[in-house]
């Protein structure tokens, strides 16, 4: 799906430490706990909670985020709609990776089982 060069360098450009408190907020609403919100991000990212608290300590962008993380073999599985775009068809590649994350938020938020938002069954 075409995204537009506004809307990339807006997705660019937010501010990790400015969304994550809505991250905590969506699945602790559902009942579920930033325990297991720390395991998604950890699961996508390969970041430990220390690294998930050094990237809101320095404020850093999703640029930024997802330049230092090592995206886990099985994110390409993630699939769906998220925000208006099917995941799969996001030409930019960072957006793309924005709305991974998001993704597996909305599952965990939804309830879905760990092991089907960690790809691993």
């Amino acid at each position: 799906m075409k995204t537009t060069p506004e809307h990339n360098a807006r997705v660019a450009n937010m501010k990790f430490f400015s969304v994550y408190p809505h991250y905590v907020t969506k699945v602790e609403k559902k009942g579920r706990t930033k325990e297991e919100l720390h395991r998604v991000i950890t699961w996508l990212t390969g970041f430990t909670d220390a690294d998930i608290q050094d990237k809101i300590d320095r404020k850093v962008t999703f640029e930024t985020f997802f330049e230092e993380a090592k995206l886990h073999p099985n994110a390409e599985l993630i699939k769906g709609v998220i925000c208006g775009y099917r995941i799969e068809e996001i030409d930019n590649e960072l957006t793309r990776k924005v709305r991974y994350l998001d993704k597996l938020i909305d599952e965990l938020a939804r309830g879905r089982k760990m092991e089907k938002i960690l790809r691993t069954v």
